[in-house]
């Protein structure tokens, strides 16, 4: 027994002699690195950020944080536009809230402050829904470009176009509750005060609405927010593309040229995705009554109710409200 036990000690010997070597190596690299960044940290950011999984995750990231920001700094806007929607619902005609009175009405009921009921939620939104959209935008722009330089063609409208719809589309459909949670916390100040749901944040909204209604309502209106992202991403990013594109030969300058796009973007998505926006507001907002039942079947039965009852311009109200909070975006 004893003449076999260095047959065993040995290898254990020689891999903790490696281990500890490469320990070493690990610490010393790291020391090395941790060096370098305190020497050059602009060299170091820059190298990080060319790493394969950073270039492949900065344009989410980039979306998300501007789609954020934007949320931001337009949520009242948002908030208005909201109320607008709903008001005078079922009702051709009677008074005509515009975005003045809509504003005075919520400041004069509570505080400044409400006007940004729904931050949370809105930022989740964003946080989920503008980082896939223009993550998936930026990624199949750049598949269809690689493909076409490889045949020797240029892309065109076209797939600008279809890369918009794709990629509001799927964006859409996952950030769909809490898009209805958003909904819900700025339309709950329309309810009678008993009827309130007074929701503290997103997450006791989407806990709430799952638990009391089920998960599956967190999709509710799930329909016309996939019908709203592509035509706002066909309108948004489609003629952005398009736009900056053909200003490249102006004497404009690159800001000025984006600010520019970004106008005539804000409001060919505007035209496209206003009424299909309305709709989603309605049918987010529902809830059953004690009956059981629903003001609107679905899409189809809103806009079938809306033109009936409130006539077709009413999809339109609020155009020049909803053009200010979707320019910033695009």
């Amino acid at each position: 027994m004893s003449a076999a036990t260095p047959s065993i000690t040995m290898p254990a010997s020689r891999a903790l002699e490696s281990a500890k070597q490469t320990s070493e190596t690990v610490l010393t690299d790291a020391s090395a690195a941790m060096k370098s960044a305190a020497e050059n940290p602009k060299k170091t950011t820059a190298n990080f950020l060319q790493t394969p999984f950073m270039r492949g995750a900065l344009p989410f990231i980039n979306g998300g944080l501007a789609g954020m920001t934007a949320t931001a700094v337009i949520q009242p806007v948002d908030m208005i536009k909201v109320r607008l929607q709903l008001a005078g619902e079922g009702v051709k005609s009677g008074p005509k809230p515009t975005p003045v009175t809509v504003f005075r009405d919520i400041v004069a009921s509570g505080k400044l402050l409400d006007l940004y009921t729904g931050l949370s939620a809105g930022l989740l939104r964003q946080a989920v829904y503008t980082t896939a959209r223009i993550g998936f935008f930026d990624t199949f722009m750049k598949t269809l470009t690689s493909s076409a330089e490889a045949k020797g063609t240029a892309i065109g409208f076209k797939e600008r176009a279809g890369a918009g719809l794709a990629a509001g589309g799927l964006a859409a459909i996952v950030g769909n509750p809490a898009d209805l949670a958003l909904i819900r916390m700025q339309s709950d100040g329309l309810k009678p005060v008993a009827q309130r749901a007074n929701y503290t944040s997103v997450i006791d909204a989407l806990s709430r609405i799952a638990r009391n209604e089920g998960v599956r309502r967190l999709w509710a209106g799930c329909n016309p927010t996939v019908v709203r992202a592509m035509s706002l991403n066909f309108g948004q990013l489609a003629f952005f593309s398009e736009a900056k594109n053909q200003l490249k030969s102006t004497s404009l300058s690159s800001r000025t040229q984006t600010l520019t796009a970004s106008a005539v973007a804000g409001f060919f998505a505007s035209f496209f995705s206003l009424p299909f926006d309305f709709v989603k507001t309605r049918l987010q907002k529902q809830t059953r009554a004690p009956d059981g039942t629903m003001p609107y079947k679905g899409m189809l039965d809103c806009f079938r109710q809306v033109a009936k009852e409130e006539g077709m311009l009413r999809f339109y109200r609020g155009f020049t409200t909803y053009y200010v909070r979707i320019a910033p975006h695009a």
